[in-house]
């Protein structure tokens, strides 16, 4: 399990890292808001710890963004204000935890352990991006009100660039994973069912969700 710490106290971040792997878990460390927010979209975390006050924007604003951005990952905020306000601010932002400075470690772990059981009891039911929802057990694709009619592939495909948002994913890597066999360079297989998949799912919206990346692949998610 790998925890994202993004906390501008270098002593209680320090704090933070050590007692969670002295518990077995990696952690990393961010010491900005913008320097989280790229770390929680570009690398896989299991949670992510968030400071609500931090030196160049609040956690609010940040975790606002990384669920703008497609970014699902659990989220416990840290806030050394008890006001009412301000913790439903998170809540509504998506966090999905909060816990006020000053704290027991042992609560810290204790909230983490509760809220990582919660993810694996959830998880895989329902992919979201945006207003697109993924349901994998019944294997219906929505947009707002809108059911999105999928061929087998094009489902395979919208569940992998679902499963892998804000990442440049190559030709190469859809073909391996959603084809189960090697690209051929010069095929226009991908870009045929990308067309498709972009006709039910992003005409008529206003955030575009499938982002073709020249001369690399393709990148699922809104654009920052």
């Amino acid at each position: 399990m790998r925890i994202l710490i993004v906390e501008d106290n270098p002593k209680m971040a320090g704090a933070i890292q050590k007692g969670l792997k002295a518990h077995g878990y990696a952690a990393d460390v961010a010491h900005t808001g913008f320097e989280g927010e790229d770390q929680a979209t570009s690398s896989e975390y299991d949670l992510v710890i968030l400071d609500l006050m931090l030196p160049d924007r609040d956690g609010v604003d940040v975790c606002r963004n990384l669920r703008r951005r497609c970014v699902g990952t659990p989220v416990i905020m840290l806030t050394a204000l008890s006001g009412t306000e301000d913790k439903v601010a998170g809540l509504d932002a998506g966090a999905d935890d909060y816990i006020t400075k000053p704290f027991e470690f042992d609560e810290l772990l204790a909230r983490i352990r509760a809220m990582l059981r919660r993810g694996e009891a959830s998880e895989g039911r329902v992919l979201e991006c945006d207003n697109l929802t993924l349901d994998l057990y019944t294997r219906v694709a929505k947009r707002g009100d809108l059911e999105c009619e999928l061929s087998n592939k094009e489902y395979g495909l919208l569940e992998y660039l679902m499963r892998n948002p804000n990442r440049v994913l190559s030709r190469a890597q859809i073909t391996e994973k959603v084809w189960d066999m090697n690209y051929e360079p010069g095929s226009n297989v991908i870009d045929v069912y990308i067309s498709s998949l972009r006709k039910k799912i992003d005409r008529g919206f206003e955030n575009e969700l499938i982002h073709t990346v020249k001369g690399a692949g393709y990148r699922f998610g809104i654009m920052s």
